[in-house]
């Protein structure tokens, strides 16, 4: 089991910056890839961005490429999501996103693929 916990979500102005961490608990030796995805209200569930685990390697969805990134610290079991140059279109709930197999490049930002999931943590960017 594995348990994840978002925190740094606040609501910023348009061009303003927000890290998000996401701390992994449990059986986090197993974590194969972890993302982050977020959803906005009457949207569904879009990939932001991913890490896998092992080896540091990121992806970046192209509605944000440029401007977040996303990395890890293994010592502490956490996920960072560096957001920059916020837009009003990137206001919704983030979430973090774990799973234990390997994810092909074409499921990368598929939700139903990633079996834990953190509770969210809210973002607003105000125009």
């Amino acid at each position: 089991q594995v348990q994840l916990e978002e925190s740094g979500g606040d609501s910023v102005q348009a061009g303003g910056s927000l890290r998000l961490s996401c701390v992994a608990s449990g059986s986090t030796p197993s974590i194969a890839y972890m993302a982050w995805f977020r959803q906005a209200p009457g949207k569904g569930r879009e990939g932001v961005a991913t890490i896998a685990t092992h080896d540091g390697t990121t992806y970046s969805a192209d509605s944000v490429k440029g401007r977040f990134t996303v990395s890890q610290d293994n010592v502490n079991n956490t996920v960072y999501l560096q957001m920059n140059s916020l837009r009003p279109e990137d206001t919704a709930m983030y979430y973090c996103a774990a799973s234990l197999r390997y994810i092909p490049a074409w499921g990368r930002y598929n939700p139903g693929l990633y079996i834990y999931w953190g509770q969210g943590t809210q973002v607003t960017v105000s125009s």
